[in-house]
């Protein structure tokens, strides 16, 4: 027995010590791409899409799950489906070459196609009753994704799916099984938050044996949005039918079905237009091979549609074109290597690859693109990009990617800065996106990420232009009250409503401005600049200890509750609780206002322990991912866990960055705690992961929380490393002992910009007590505006 049992551990140690040099092999094999997860929010409320990708690509090619008619579902459905596709969905009505990344808002998802085989139905049917469209069943089990990569199964038609894509061109491989027959629908009527008559004008025509271009117009978030197509099949279209249910405009020549199509046949003719076209494409010998396809998008003109498509992707190689996605994506994965779990890494990487999305390629390889003023322009000499939603992304997003790719930051501003000189009010973007500004949301955030950049060293555009834009942007007579603002140092509720929040984040932007300003010797200016950024102080209140909404006369707004968030109140998207605590360039003045550290600390304590009913918050979907009124799931409480570092508590600050990583991110679809919004919650992870976040970019500092995995290099495009060193780091070590910057001690609570760029080691020595000492003399805290310029 002894023997045997001697035997037995012997070679259950043997085993154990295989297995373990197996699991460090195949960790050591695995790459930063293989820790990507594209599912990772694409449940709960992420707004997020599993589809085919390259960084900041035009091209978004990904399944929708459904594409909700506005009367026909529910708003919370609407909302949870604003990327196309939710992974609580067990249905895809296709796939569509446009997608937003984690907005809060639907639009896109254009030209919709799926293969399908046996009877043509043209609508897509329901997801409580898929028999009657053409939409199919699918299961997670038979679907998969990588970056620049997806798959899925179609069960309802036995057809393998695949994407992958260009800058400029989406790929689809359809494996048919077996299948002789089959067809490719395109629907150009779908869209995601659909609602009647969206689509003003569409068209489509055969150019060739296996080439379609098209064109469609539509209204939605933008008004009259265009887009062509060039659309390239690998085998010969058999059978063309061009079905349009607008009406019966045209003669049935060969009917689907009900009366309600009109078919015309491939050999009569071979276009069509109106505004409820859908075309279907049939082939044969599908058993010998896959059927591929390729479609291009432009904004211009079906001709930059087919050059799109012959330049980027020549060939019929879906397998490349897959590669090189994956090439492009290592690129900028590889920028930052982290040590950490399995499951940390798996939403680090996650993150990254989100973060890197957008703002997305808008210009053809010509070089042209269409201006917001609705005309073609040639932008051979940047690169133009598009889809700002500048409320949300100024926070982290772009402060980060001036660390990854600044190159690519240059022709941001870039295409910042001719929005301005094309629009006719004379504005830098707000929220814009496909050549439309949607004045969406509040601010004006495009100068931070000027001035951010600018202080960064990052000039490589119109430096002049961009100061004439500011100016003009931040006077600009006919935007969100910035006359009362210049009048009565606030903006007054009874002009505009969500008042007081317009008035904080002006304040900051204006802190943003005189900061580069200053840095160009413009101190007339900025001194002006710098005085209009103590404006946050004309609406807190004294008597309530809040930032409250006043009116022309200066009358506090009535009946006020600190706890309540209304639509069309004073505040945007948030609650007074929420938003006193945004002065992210003055938090030593806020701190004053509200009786000193002690008491500042007491506040940022209510905010995360006082419950916040669903009643207070009912008019406000974007609200989520709550510890207590702290909503991370929404942009004005990113930065307020780091704020209890200004009142010398950077202990607080790492107890409550745990809180938030531990209950409100995960590696599940549902992992995000709302909508990323184009990548700031995605930026948010990150900076915080590495133990740092800009609380207010442009002042070039950056508020130490606590990492949050063990280690970080983070490659420089000066072609220095930065390291971050978490010793000790684990479950119960979330405090910070002590601090080291290449080797000696480091006191202050902040690092700067000047300090990652200089490149060196950032070394946290982690334990299970708070160093209550550490960072809390006043000369270590972050700096704030009223510290230099009273």
């Amino acid at each position: 027995m002894k023997r045997s049992a001697l035997l037995l551990t012997l070679i259950c140690g043997l085993t154990s010590a295989l297995f373990s040099v197996a699991v460090k092999s195949a960790n050591l094999s695995k790459t930063n791409l293989d820790y990507v997860d594209p599912f990772i929010g694409t449940g709960g409320d992420g707004h997020l899409f599993p589809g085919a990708v390259v960084p900041f690509g035009m091209v978004q090619l990904s399944p929708d799950t459904d594409n909700p008619m506005r009367g026909e579902s529910p708003q919370p459905e609407i909302y949870k489906r604003c990327a196309g596709y939710h992974y609580d969905d067990n249905t895809i009505t296709g796939f569509s070459h446009t997608h937003f990344s984690g907005t809060g808002h639907s639009d896109l998802g254009d030209l919709l196609m799926i293969p399908i085989t046996g009877e043509v139905k043209t609508s897509a049917g329901t997801k409580q009753d898929p028999d009657l469209g053409y939409r199919s069943r699918f299961s997670h089990n038979k679907e998969s994704a990588s970056p620049g990569y997806y798959q899925v199964e179609l069960l309802d038609y036995n057809i393998n799916a695949e994407l992958t894509s260009s800058p400029r061109v989406g790929m689809h491989r359809y494996d048919f099984k077996g299948q002789k027959e089959g067809h490719v629908l395109l629907d150009l009527t779908a869209a995601i938050y659909n609602f009647k008559n969206k689509v003003l004008w569409s068209d489509i025509r055969q150019i060739d044996a296996t080439t379609l271009v098209a064109y469609r117009a539509t209204n939605g978030w933008a008004e009259n949005r265009s887009m062509y197509f060039a659309i390239s099949f690998s085998k010969p279209i058999q059978r063309l039918d061009f079905i349009n249910e607008d009406n019966m405009r045209y003669r049935c020549m060969g009917c689907l079905g009900t009366s309600k199509h009109s078919t015309i046949e491939n050999k009569a003719v071979k276009k069509a237009s109106g505004k409820a076209l859908k075309v279907v494409a049939s082939f044969n010998e599908l058993d010998k091979e896959p059927l591929l396809v390729k479609v291009a998008l432009s904004a211009v003109s079906r001709k930059n549609a087919l050059e799109n498509l012959t330049t980027e992707i020549p060939h019929w190689d879906f397998d490349k074109v897959r590669s090189d996605a994956e090439t492009q994506w290592l690129s900028y994965l590889n920028k930052v290597n982290v040590e950490g779990t399995n499951a940390q890494k798996r939403q680090f990487y996650t993150a990254f690859y989100h973060a890197l999305q957008a703002p997305s390629l808008y210009q053809d390889v010509n070089g042209q693109y269409l201006g917001v003023d609705g005309e073609i322009h040639d932008g051979k000499h940047f690169k133009h990009y598009t889809l700002f939603s500048l409320w949300d992304t100024y926070r982290a997003l772009h402060p980060l990617l001036t660390y990854v790719d600044p190159e690519r930051v240059s022709d941001m501003i870039q295409s910042m800065l001719v929005h301005y000189q094309q629009s006719y009010e004379k504005m830098l973007p707000v929220w814009s996106f496909h050549g439309h500004e949607t004045w969406t949301m509040i601010g004006y955030h495009a100068v931070s990420v000027i001035a951010d950049a600018y202080l960064k060293g990052i000039r490589n555009y119109d430096v002049d232009l961009a100061v004439e834009a500011i100016l003009k942007t931040s006077n600009n007579p006919v935007y969100d009250a910035i006359p009362e603002y210049l009048t009565y140092g606030y903006v007054p509720r009874d002009v505009l409503p969500e008042s007081v929040s317009m008035t904080l984040e002006y304040a900051y932007d204006d802190f943003a401005i005189a900061r580069m300003f200053e840095s160009m010797g413009k101190q007339k200016e900025a001194a002006t600049y710098y005085a209009r950024a103590f404006n946050y102080r004309n609406v807190y209140d004294e008597e309530t200890g809040y930032m409250r909404g006043r009116d022309s006369k200066g009358v506090w707004e009535p009946d006020f509750n600190p706890m309540e968030a209304k639509y069309m109140g004073s505040y945007t998207e948030g609650n007074a609780k929420q938003y006193s605590f945004y002065v992210p360039h003055d938090v030593a003045g806020l701190i004053d206002l509200m009786g000193g550290d002690t008491q500042f600390e007491a506040r940022l304590d209510a905010l995360f322990d006082t419950h916040l009913s669903a009643e207070m918050i009912k008019e406000h979907e974007d609200i989520a991912g709550l510890i207590g009124n702290y909503a991370h799931g929404n942009e004005p409480s990113h930065h307020i866990a780091y704020l209890y570092n200004y009142a010398g508590k950077p202990w607080r600050t790492q107890e409550r960055i745990r809180q938030i990583m531990n209950t409100l991110s995960s590696d599940k679809p549902d992992g995000l705690a709302g909508n990323d919004d184009v990548g700031q919650m995605s930026a948010w992870y990150i900076f915080s992961a590495l133990g740092f976040y800009p609380v207010a970019p442009g002042d070039l500092s950056y508020a130490i929380g606590a990492p949050q995995i063990d280690r970080a290099e983070l490659k420089l495009p000066n072609g220095k490393t930065f390291k971050m060193i978490a010793q000790g780091l684990n479950e119960e070590n979330k405090y910070i002992q002590q601090v080291s910057l290449n080797g000696k001690p480091l006191t202050r609570s902040y690092i700067t910009h000047n300090d990652i760029m200089a490149g060196g080691t950032l070394h946290f020595v982690m334990g299970n007590e708070a160093n209550k000492t550490w960072g809390s003399e006043t000369k270590n805290r972050p700096v704030s505006l009223s510290e230099y310029k009273k």
